[in-house]
């Protein structure tokens, strides 16, 4: 049975009919693309992603990472694929030139991560992670950390890490203790433990660069104290040249749930003698500094997600297709009809078109909002403050809900695929396991829920939240002139409407300090809001594949357009009502698990 891992078509149909981005390759960063370039380069990551990546994904899972005298050895099979990718600048294809990187127009670099993760998302990482700390040193560093460091990391051929979790500071990040002392020659000694840190040791780069959060000894406690240091694991020469080994050391790696060819590492630095770093940036900024990383590393989990959940519903698809199991519905009665592929029952219709629904919309809402940070920060010569807040207001709920909803679509291809899909002889399981992590790391689902109600919402005086709504509405106009989207075009505007009125509630119970009363429903209200964002999307695809409904069609574009269509009367007419209830309860704004005695959870 093939395995697609992500539908082109429907990329396609995303990137050039709905967010119609050729007119954005007009701009001058992009002359050197256009649209055909485009498709080559998203045909060439799927040629890539399924003939070299995924046949080692369940090697991945299988073997997993070995540890041994501090030296990570990944599985034999990952090397080619990495110097697959590597040798053909895929780490860099979203990357500016000024970086070493190709300047990609995004959601083509979008679309060929979606396809590696699909494939096998820890190969992907191994190759593509450093960017976060490139970015960081582009930013901030020196001419010096510039130079030494960023086209060497994007180009994957060294790698990239970040040091910030500790075994008693988590999500509590100014509860470190890992110190920084200023030696005579500017540099710095580290010392300290952190754990939980992707690709802190492995065999596929020359030379690791670990930006590491630490206190500089005297330094104020919490957040406020804390600054960002380079520690490379082979210290580099000014040359450029790699030097001696540093004192940064992987103890432990951890044995995990899912996505197990990922190295998952315990570091210890300044143990056997002196780790060297250098400052990053200024003292004292290391927050500041390591969230223009986070927030990169939020949006990456919420597109992992969206890239599991993709793989696991094609492979469900086709699963259902070729699975013969049961009579048809109408010949129940007829003991000697034929059998016919599951996709035919009812309930396995639902079950597909429901996981379809969810892919659909969390790609379009990805998708748009690749673009919207892209339009703000890199083809406009100043930042509009409203659409910067647009696009921050949007980290969170891709981080959450593309994880969350991820998962779930991934359990539903499980389903799909009955007794086979518990098996190993499927990627459906290792799919679902995989898939768990997104909603834990960079962040917890708490965490992301707390943001936007706490942060965002609230952000210009709810300016970009009113946008949100209001650009919802102009879709819901559009659409209820268009015969056959009129009753799905009023639902999703009543849904907006009530989200809107969920909002308005929380904001009153933050203005009065029921803080832990508003926080107990940021969750549900989060997750009402991915909801209303794939609703808003889907109406927004079926009022696309509506005007692209000509006489001159094709015909299996008029099956694929219909079928956008029936995807959003599906999503809106059968998961939006019990949004609207997600919804009501938030309004309700019960205290109960504010209320409850810590005893009366039960328990010894």
């Amino acid at each position: 049975m093939a395995q697609q891992l992500v539908d082109l078509r429907d990329v396609e149909f995303v990137i050039w009919e709905q967010l119609e981005t050729e007119e954005m390759l007009k701009h001058e960063k992009y002359e050197e693309f256009n649209k055909k370039t485009c498709d080559l380069i998203m045909k060439e990551a799927r040629n890539l992603a399924i003939k070299e990546i995924l046949p080692t994904m369940s090697i991945g899972d299988e073997k997993g990472v070995v540890l041994k005298d501090g030296v990570v050895t990944t599985p034999e099979e990952f090397k080619r694929p990495f110097e697959l990718l590597k040798e053909g600048e895929w780490p860099g294809l979203r990357v500016p030139p000024e970086m070493g990187g190709q300047g990609a127009p995004q959601v083509v670099g979008v679309c060929a991560n979606e396809y590696f993760m699909a494939g096998n998302w820890p190969i992907n990482c191994y190759t593509h992670m450093g960017n976060g700390a490139a970015w960081m040193i582009q930013e901030f560093g020196t001419k010096e950390q510039k130079e030494m460091y960023v086209k060497r990391i994007t180009s994957a051929e060294w790698g990239g890490t970040m040091l910030l979790t500790e075994p008693d500071a988590g999500s509590d990040v100014g509860a470190l203790t890992t110190t920084a002392v200023k030696n005579a020659d500017g540099t710095y000694s580290i010392t300290g433990n952190k754990i939980f840190i992707t690709n802190g040791e492995h065999d596929l780069c020359s030379n690791i660069i670990h930006p590491v959060l630490a206190r500089i000894e005297g330094d104020e406690p919490g957040t406020k104290g804390i600054s960002i240091f380079l520690v490379p694991k082979i210290l580099v020469n000014a040359d450029g040249t790699l030097g001696e080994r540093n004192d940064i050391w992987c103890t432990g790696v951890e044995h995990k749930h899912g996505i197990k060819g990922s190295a998952t590492c315990s570091m210890t630095m300044g143990a056997k003698g002196k780790c060297i770093g250098t400052l990053l940036g200024k003292e004292k900024e290391g927050m500041k500094i390591m969230f223009m990383m986070m927030n990169e590393a939020r949006l990456g989990t919420g597109l992992q997600g969206l890239a599991y959940a993709s793989g696991a519903y094609l492979l469900a698809l086709n699963y259902a297709k070729e699975r013969i199991q049961g009579r048809d519905l109408k010949d129940f009665a007829k003991r000697d009809a034929p059998g016919v592929a599951i996709i035919n029952h009812p309930d396995v219709r639902r079950n597909l078109l429901k996981m379809k629904a969810y892919v659909c919309g969390m790609r379009s809402f990805f998708y748009w909002s690749t673009q919207i940070g892209e339009k703000n920060e890199y083809l406009s010569d100043k930042r509009d403050p409203l659409q910067s807040a647009y696009f921050d207001l949007m980290t969170p709920i891709i981080k959450e809900y593309l994880s969350k909803v991820g998962h779930d679509v991934c359990v539903e291809g499980m389903q799909v695929l009955g007794g086979a899909g518990y098996t190993k002889d499927y990627l459906a399981e290792q799919y679902t396991r995989d898939c768990k992590i997104c909603s834990i790391y960079e962040g917890t689902s708490g965490i992301q829920a707390q943001d936007l109600v706490g942060r965002k919402l609230g952000a210009m005086k709810g300016q970009a939240f009113m946008k949100f709504i209001g650009d919802i509405m102009a879709t819901t106009a559009k659409a209820k002139k268009m015969k056959g989207l009129e009753d799905i075009a009023a639902q999703v505007e009543a849904l907006a409407a009530e989200l809107g009125k969920a909002a308005g509630a929380l904001g009153k119970k933050l203005g009065a300090g029921e803080l832990k009363a508003a926080f107990a429903h940021s969750l549900p209200f989060l997750h009402a809001m991915g909801d209303t964002l794939v609703a808003w999307m889907l109406l927004w695809r079926a009022v696309t594949a509506t005007e692209k409904m000509t006489d001159k069609v094709k015909k299996k574009d008029e099956v694929f357009y219909d079928g956008q269509i029936k995807t959003a009367q599906f999503f809106i007419q059968t998961e939006v009502p019990v949004t609207m209830g997600k919804i009501a309860a938030v309004i309700a704004g019960s205290t109960a698990a504010i209320d409850i005695d810590d005893a009366g959870f039960g328990g010894l």
